[in-house]
């Protein structure tokens, strides 16, 4: 009868213990897994009679949440028991590696990656100063000198005239590329990413600065 059966078997999950994990693992396929005995008990319930599945329904769900109580009461205890730190190899006196706090900007993301991209391809990275005089940021790049760029609504200007003309924060990496030119022979190969600036309204679309990666490549 099915009531002998859960009863013969009740003894036998109470009566089980182990710390070894292959003998758990045996123990959850026998009794819990997907053809296990409980698997085969509640298909055989299935078929008694109306009267007799009122009276082992309540125990056949207590034999259950046995089994898986027991199978989880041992398998905390083995994980606590398992492999020893000299069993692996380590040495639990050493200090440990630390961790790292918070993460990299979404930004700083990106721009590693068309980084990695490029450096594939042979590019460098090269940068410049994000305080730029005229010559580098305007005259050098055939900025007219009637262009919107040079106008105080477009551009961030900190010195006006002088002897290197305008001083201003950058408004393109572009600068980069004129000092590059200046400073080599081609071939060039180069990737300028960084800051640039422009005097613009902050709204949620856009801010008075935002970053911006240029490309030079001269055979």
């Amino acid at each position: 009868m099915l009531q002998d059966q859960i009863t013969q078997y009740t003894a036998e999950i109470n009566a089980f213990d182990t710390t070894s994990a292959d003998e758990l693992e045996q123990f959850r396929i026998r009794f819990l897994g997907t053809k296990g005995i409980i698997k085969d008990i509640f298909d055989e319930f299935k078929a008694v009679s109306p009267e007799e599945k009122r009276t082992l329904g309540k125990v056949l769900n207590e034999f259950k949440q046995l089994a898986e109580a027991k199978y989880q009461a041992l398998n905390e205890s083995v994980g606590q028991s398992g492999l020893k730190a000299e069993d692996l190899g380590l040495d639990m006196t050493l200090p440990g590696e630390g961790f790292e706090i918070g993460a990299r900007h979404p930004l700083a993301l990106v721009r590693r990656e068309i980084v990695e991209i490029f450096n594939k391809l042979g590019f460098v990275v090269a940068e410049g100063p994000e305080i730029e005089d005229d010559w580098h940021n305007f005259s050098a790049l055939n900025f007219p000198e009637e262009h919107p760029a040079r106008d105080m609504q477009d551009t961030f200007f900190i010195k006006k005239g002088g002897e290197k003309g305008d001083i201003a924060l950058r408004t393109h990496t572009s600068s980069v590329q004129v000092r590059m030119m200046e400073a080599g022979q081609p071939p060039f190969r180069a990737l300028m990413p960084g800051r640039v600036y422009r005097n613009e309204a902050i709204s949620a679309r856009a801010h008075c600065f935002f970053h911006q990666v240029e490309g030079l490549y001269v055979d």
